[in-house]
């Protein structure tokens, strides 16, 4: 998938038209759809503009990983990256007991 496939898809998922990504990132619409149309690539800059307007990471856009952070779960993600070894173990067993009770929720649903 292309740069420019991945913005259109998101794009589309948040709901917000090519004029609505164009005025957070303070250029026209017409100029970000040359961007979803790979007519043009944007500069790193403008790249990472674009990223947080979509509130994704750029990994994502640019194809590094097929995983589609949001910013707020990337956020979490940094934040517990930043504890001791022994909080992350508690916070893991949690998210891990959470997971699993969901996961059981969805089967038996």
């Amino acid at each position: 998938m292309t740069f420019g496939e991945r913005l259109a898809i998101v794009r589309k998922r948040r709901k917000m038209s090519q004029a609505d990504v164009g005025k957070i990132i303070n250029i026209n619409g017409d100029a970000y759809g040359r961007y979803e149309r790979d007519e043009v690539k944007p500069t790193i800059d403008m790249a990472n503009k674009i990223a947080n307007a979509l509130k994704v990471s750029l990994d994502f856009l640019v194809g590094n990983t097929d995983l589609e952070l949001d910013t707020e779960t990337l956020k979490r993600v940094e934040d517990i990256s930043k504890l001791s070894d022994d909080n992350k173990k508690h916070i893991y067993i949690l998210l891990d007991a959470l997971i699993r009770d969901f996961k059981t929720k969805e089967a038996y649903a």
